[in-house]
């Protein structure tokens, strides 16, 4: 185990799966034999609105909260939440950012425009790793699997964890009836480019 902290920011939309994906996160580096600490900024999750979770693990870690150019990945299941947290990740950092679109209830009234992500994207995050989660995570039964495919493909970059290490934690906080098909997705997200 090395002195290096990891930090890892996940943002999305309430309902998406975020919380889910920093406890499996959280139990990985757990497993790891790492220090933990996290936190989650609900909002108005219930109602579409934004939620953020800071993962930090290490050989000691005294905060869980993430400072600005601090994040060495970045993991969104929402495009424009990742541009809105862009500022977090570390000019090396790795963005794993799903295509999805949740359209805010300002845009559906026509009071407002949603943007094209994927230039700004692009010129954010010149590692960016961005993945149709949904389409995969439906390719396998459920697009609620959406936030571990996410997960694959962040481990598939960051190389911080093992693999087994990664299914472990999935084992470890995902239903027995979720299971197969949770482990398929995380499997899937791996092979993400």
């Amino acid at each position: 185990m090395n002195d290096q902290t990891v930090s890892i920011l996940m943002s999305g939309v309430g309902g998406q799966g975020i919380l889910l994906a920093s406890e499996i996160t959280a139990q990985a580096a757990i497993l790891a034999g790492y220090d933990v600490k996290t936190n989650e900024v609900h909002g108005m999750a219930q109602r579409g609105g934004s939620v953020v979770a800071n993962v930090r693990f290490g050989k000691r870690v005294f905060s869980p909260l993430i400072e600005l150019g601090g994040a060495d990945a970045l993991l969104s299941l929402e495009a424009i939440e990742a541009i809105r947290c862009h500022q977090y990740l570390k000019a090396e950092g790795v963005a794993v950012v799903s295509t999805q679109r949740v359209i805010p209830i300002t845009v559906s009234s026509g009071k407002a425009q949603y943007p094209d992500p994927q230039e700004p994207l692009q010129k954010l995050f010149p590692r960016l790793c961005y993945l149709d989660a949904i389409a995969i995570a439906q390719e396998l039964g459920t697009p609620k699997a959406a936030n571990v495919v996410l997960l694959g493909a962040l481990a598939g970059q960051g190389g911080h964890l093992p693999r087994e290490i990664w299914e472990a934690a999935i084992r470890r906080c995902v239903k027995p009836k979720f299971l197969e098909i949770n482990l398929a997705a995380f499997r899937r997200g791996l092979e993400a480019k």
